[in-house]
């Protein structure tokens, strides 16, 4: 549904952060893309949702795909009309206007807004507390709620694709095991298709159907759930389970220097 092949993306015309990268979406599936922090994992989506342009960047080389049309060079307006909504990091919910305003702002872009009304009541299905809270303003939010605004906002849009980035940030653990089960059943229920970006490795496979592994703007690990989490290396430094075998600190600096993922 989704495609990205060999994408350079370089910002300021000097700053390189995404070095070929290549990666698909399926139709229907959730797919996490891990990585740490300065990866190029938000460049990647500011790429597909053409974001880029206001922080100066531009893909440089390769191309990106959607539903075999080539969408890259798009403005951000287009392509979200052609079907994908990017929930940004850090939530950037319209602190100003009240929830449900809003939940109504996610939906200017839709040529049919006949349903708008029964279409909230759809997001209150998915986010009950956001009922409760619907006329409150959402600057007053707590980061939990916010961010369950964000996800609601994007699904206003009725979007093909939905891009998450990092929506676990600053958010109470507990909070972010409900709220990434209801993004496993927007995805089951609503048959939208989502990518997720996370630096939180478990979090995001115990949702996810196929992830990629990101490092220093390239991918350097794909699979399905079940590889990446029989995979030692990712075991070990994406999800702090160390195996047997490699304690020492001299073990792991030369793990390190190693070309890991080969």
């Amino acid at each position: 549904m989704l495609t990205l092949n060999n994408v350079e993306v370089m910002y300021d015309k000097v700053i390189l952060a995404l070095k070929g990268m290549s990666m698909q979406v399926p139709k229907g599936k959730i797919t996490a893309l891990l990585g740490s922090n300065g990866a190029g994992k938000s460049t990647t989506l500011k790429a597909i949702s053409g974001l880029l342009k206001s922080e100066n960047g531009q893909v440089t080389d390769g191309y990106i795909e959607f539903e075999g049309k080539k969408i890259d060079g798009n403005d951000p307006e287009i392509i979200v009309r052609e079907g994908i909504f990017q929930c940004m990091e850090g939530r950037r919910v319209f602190k100003h206007l009240t929830v449900e305003d809003n939940l109504i702002a996610g939906a200017h872009t839709r040529k049919d807004r006949s349903n708008l009304k029964q279409d909230i009541e759809r997001v209150y299905t998915y986010f009950p507390k956001l009922k409760m809270l619907k006329g409150r303003t959402a600057g007053y939010l707590s980061g939990g709620e916010q961010q369950m605004l964000a996800i609601g906002r994007g699904m206003m849009a009725k979007p093909k694709v939905l891009l998450l980035d990092e929506p676990s940030l600053g958010i109470a653990p507990l909070l972010v095991k409900e709220i990434f089960s209801i993004i496993k059943q927007i995805n089951q229920q609503e048959g939208t298709t989502i990518l997720v970006v996370e630096q939180n490795a478990n979090v995001a496979l115990s949702i996810a159907d196929y992830g990629y592994i990101m490092e220093n703007g390239r991918i350097v690990l794909e699979g399905d759930v079940a590889s990446l989490l029989s995979n030692a290396d990712v075991r070990e430094f994406y999800l702090g389970m160390k195996d047997a075998g490699r304690k020492s600190f001299r073990d792991i600096k030369h793990y390190k220097r190693r070309k890991r993922w080969m």
